[in-house]
């Protein structure tokens, strides 16, 4: 893609930048409302069946989900005009998230700025190695990189670690007014819980509140995870880092049924958002449908995309993701190698 493609490209888009209030608050009506009384319904239901209540938690782990793409928005200035009314509702869906919300965006900004430049990786993004890191690594950061990719690990343990302990502290470095910020969420969120435990009882709140935590955190990870972990996708050093290119070829459009679209808030127009984070999450189909170019990206499905879970290093030779099976093979090929040189 040429220089002059991508700039053109990026004008294409800017229309779809500017958010609109009465869609912004419809959203919120249709996102809060469903998401309260399906955690009444929840705790209600508790007295007549257990599996009921897990029923009722899944719609509100979905409604969940979709808390924190409004709560992403926010972070990008795209919900809301006024950007003081971004940081407040920012604050309050990273409360019910447990996201800090400027510690969060700014780990989000700077992915963004650096996603897909392998020179870059570390903040705001999935640990990933390449083939050449990965095999000249030592045995016990072989075995962490392991472990932190096995599936369980990344999707299970990986968002309770995450939500629970990692985000709850300030990263060294935040200045003033993000530590503030964490600190008044962390409050704000032990209030709540004190709050909800006094009033049910914390079993209650446990068996209800516990599912909607783990399958909403479980589907964030693996929306982050599977949107910049595709076979074909885009990594250069930063000498050969492009922008535009990391955003239509490094980020898939993920092609969900409209339900689950709808649930996750159409992140799953992937491209769209890191081409111009400003274009709010209710405008991402409709850019994606009127600019051409957006429809020929990189494209997985519901069954597709079930094959990044063997993705793990990055081949920079063969720019590619491959599974661990290929270090295997390299290491076959070099012993024949050199017994033939023998």
């Amino acid at each position: 893609m040429t220089k002059q493609k991508q700039n053109t490209l990026r004008k294409q888009i800017s229309p779809y930048e500017k958010s609109n209030t009465r869609d912004s608050i419809i959203q919120l009506i249709t996102t809060f409302v469903p998401f309260i009384i399906s955690w009444v319904l929840a705790y209600q239901s508790l007295s007549i069946s257990y599996l009921l209540t897990l029923a009722f938690t899944i719609v509100g782990a979905g409604l969940l989900t979709r808390i924190f793409i409004i709560f992403h928005d926010c972070c990008h200035y795209s919900f809301f005009k006024n950007r003081k009314a971004n940081k407040i509702l920012g604050t309050i869906t990273g409360i019910l998230t447990l996201f800090p919300y400027n510690q969060w965006q700014y780990s989000h900004s700077v992915h963004h700025a650096t996603s897909s430049n392998l020179d870059k990786r570390g903040t705001g993004d999935i640990w990933m190695m390449t083939v050449r890191e990965y095999m000249e690594a030592s045995f016990w950061l072989r075995l962490s990189y392991r472990l932190y990719r096995n599936p369980f690990v990344m999707l299970v343990l990986g968002p309770i670690y995450a939500f629970l302990i990692m985000n709850r502290f300030n990263r060294k470095g935040a200045k003033k007014k993000e530590r503030i910020n964490t600190y008044i969420t962390n409050i704000s969120i032990a209030g709540l819980v004190t709050l909800l435990c006094y009033t049910i009882g914390w079993e209650a709140f446990l068996l209800v509140q516990g599912p909607i935590f783990l399958i909403s955190g479980s589907v964030g990870v693996w929306l982050f995870y599977v949107q910049h972990t595709f076979e074909d996708s885009y990594f250069e050093e930063n000498k050969d880092w492009e922008y535009v290119k990391a955003a239509v070829e490094g980020s898939s459009f993920y092609k969900l049924p409209k339900l689950l679209q709808w649930f996750t808030g159409n992140i799953g127009f992937h491209h769209v958002h890191h081409l111009s984070p400003r274009v709010p999450n209710y405008k991402l189909e409709e850019a994606h449908n009127q600019t051409d170019p957006l429809q020929h990206v990189p494209t997985i499905t519901l069954a597709t995309s079930l094959r990044s879970l063997k993705f793990r290093l990055w081949d920079e030779k063969g720019k590619k993701f491959v599974g661990f099976n290929h270090i295997r093979s390299l290491s076959k090929t070099k012993n024949v190698t050199a017994e033939t040189k023998f």
